[in-house]
């Protein structure tokens, strides 16, 4: 059993506008079987931070292209994307670059 994690989970370039305007997030994921990925974490987020218009920030599993996703400042892509294992007191950042025109 995987204990509690405390991570920061921030929004940014427009995507907090998607979470009542609130950038930045601590937040407490409950234990659970499977260690938290990045991919159960954005299930998390859907169900419990995300406010409006879930296609704006989530495709498929992952999150909408245009979206960058630093986790302690790396990009998660030399990390391993979804598979990356969070660990206590992570900070993920997600950065739309998709804006209107």
């Amino acid at each position: 059993m995987a204990a509690p994690l405390s991570v920061e989970v921030e929004f940014g370039g427009g995507a907090e506008l998607l979470f009542d305007g609130i950038k930045k997030h601590q937040v407490t994921l409950p234990g659970q079987e499977e260690p938290w990925d990045i991919r159960n974490l954005l299930v998390w987020i859907k169900k419990n931070l995300l406010k409006e218009r879930p296609e704006l920030f989530i495709q498929g599993d992952s999150v909408r292209p245009g979206i960058l996703v630093l986790v302690n400042d790396a990009d998660w892509e030399l990390l391993g994307e979804l598979d990356y294992q969070l660990q206590d007191q992570d900070s993920i950042l997600f950065i739309s670059t998709l804006h209107g025109g």
